[in-house]
Parts: C-alpha cells; structure tokens; sequence
C-alpha cells in the first residue's frame, strides 16, 4: 500500500507541483491552510505531512504543534523561504525531519522524503 502524504501550503502551484511530482510513488492530499488540514484528517492515517511555514491564520509550526497533540507521530517535512524564523529547539521537539529552504531542491526533497518514509524508518501513525 501507498504510504500517505499531505502537502500543506497556500498557494495552489505549489500544492499541484508536489501533487505532479509525487502521486506517482505516494497517495498524495492536498489542504490550503492548516484548518483545512485539521479537518479533512484528523483520525486519518497520514506518513508525511510537508507544509509551508507561511500558511493564513496558523504558521506551519503551530499547526504541527496542533497535530502532535491530537496523537500525530509520523514524519513532518518544513519548507520555508525564512529560515531565520525557525528555531532548532523548538523544530525538534517538534520531531521536524527536515526542514527545506525556498527555492526548493527537489532531488534532495525527493531523497528526505523517500528517506522518512522507508519501512525501516517509519509505521503508519494516525493522527
């Protein structure tokens, strides 16, 4: 079975680019926004979620912060255009695997993700 991944960002290109780029090897869901995402899959076995830090009404940090606490334990990608943003205490207790700068590395994007997401590394967690 395909592991699950849920591509979190506000804006639609980014969100089909990954969906382009992944559907082929992943079930891929897409959510514009972090209550989006609480919504649809909550309760949803979910491998991978990767979402922007910028998102509207809740950053991309405080919606992990949101899914861990719901019982959320599977692999967290972060993409940022503002790494300064980003404390490294707080990106991992927040169990962040990776965290990727803007403009994107895809072929290094495409290893962290196959990485997280090998059965060796990761079981299917629900939220």
């Amino acid at each position: 079975m395909k592991k699950r991944v849920v591509i979190v960002d506000d804006d639609e290109s980014i969100r089909k680019t990954f969906y382009l780029i992944l559907n082929s090897d992943y079930m891929v869901y897409l959510a514009k926004d972090a209550e989006e995402m609480l919504q649809r899959f909550q309760g949803t076995e979910i491998d991978l979620i990767i979402a922007d830090l910028k998102l509207p009404h809740l950053n991309g940090l405080d919606m992990i912060t949101k899914f861990r606490k719901t019982g959320y334990k599977g692999e967290v990608i972060l993409i940022s255009a503002y790494p300064d943003l980003l404390d490294p205490e707080i990106l991992s207790r927040l169990e962040v695997g990776h965290v990727f700068v803007k403009p994107l590395d895809l072929d290094a994007l495409n290893e962290a993700i196959a990485h997280l997401l090998s059965s060796e590394n990761t079981q299917r967690k629900a939220i």
